[in-house]
């Protein structure tokens, strides 16, 4: 059952969690263009969610360790504040965030672009002398 465990109820506690800091982490940054946006949000996403195997020493008088599974950036914290720094789980951020760079590409990629076909910022042509981008008024049509 999933409150008798508490090892699935953290990694569920864990992924919802690091789901709202990725949605906050996009939204707030609505003002970067739209591929560096989804390249930062991968960048965060790959390290958050790339996992790695860790193990801790008991402290039982048989001497054993605890081995487990957790999100690589938490077991490089907790090596870091052992006094610590072994290279494999810093290697895997870095895979994880290079992996998250790499899907904010794709997706930006495939991301339909708009049906006209201009840019968000529109082209040069289309606008007069002065600048400004004119469009001729719609009226509502109604039935």
């Amino acid at each position: 059952m999933l409150i008798s465990d508490s090892i699935p109820l953290l990694w569920v506690a864990y992924i919802l969690l690091s789901v709202i800091v990725l949605v906050t982490g996009y939204l707030g940054i609505r003002f970067v263009p739209r591929l560096p946006r989804l390249m930062i949000t991968g960048i965060v996403a790959g390290t958050l969610w790339m996992p790695w195997r860790f193990s801790l020493p008991l402290m039982e008088e048989e001497g054993g360790t605890y081995q487990g599974i957790a999100p690589a950036i938490v077991v490089t914290t907790v090596d870091f504040l052992q006094g610590g720094l072994k290279a494999a789980p810093l290697v895997m951020v870095a895979i994880g965030a290079l992996s998250g760079a790499m899907a904010g590409a794709a997706v930006w990629w495939f991301w339909p672009r708009q049906a006209d076909g201009s840019s968000a910022g529109g082209s040069a042509s289309n606008k007069p002398e002065g600048g400004v981008e004119r469009q001729e008024r719609r009226e509502p049509v109604i039935g």
